[in-house]
């Protein structure tokens, strides 16, 4: 552990900020899924709208690079288009 005040301050700031950051991982990981699983049922648009909301919120918030969310929105369409 660190000695200095600020350093431990940083520390303890981080902790938190990665177990927001991994929920929000978390929850895409489900959202994406969740889109995949349900391609070419009645609410399968409803999931993919709200996976890419989730990943743009993400983006947005800077859990991920903006890059790294329009790669996996492209990824998730890819999927989708390719089972309906």
């Amino acid at each position: 552990m660190a000695n200095i005040k600020s350093q431990k301050k940083r520390i303890l700031t981080n902790a938190k900020a990665a177990e927001r950051n991994k929920a929000v991982k978390s929850e895409l990981k489900t959202r994406s899924k969740n889109a995949v699983k349900t391609a070419g049922t009645a609410e399968a648009d409803e999931a993919l709208r709200v996976a890419v909301k989730r990943l743009d919120m993400a983006a947005a918030k800077g859990v991920i690079h903006r890059n790294q969310a329009a790669r996996r929105k492209s990824r998730l369409m890819k999927k989708i288009n390719a089972a309906g």
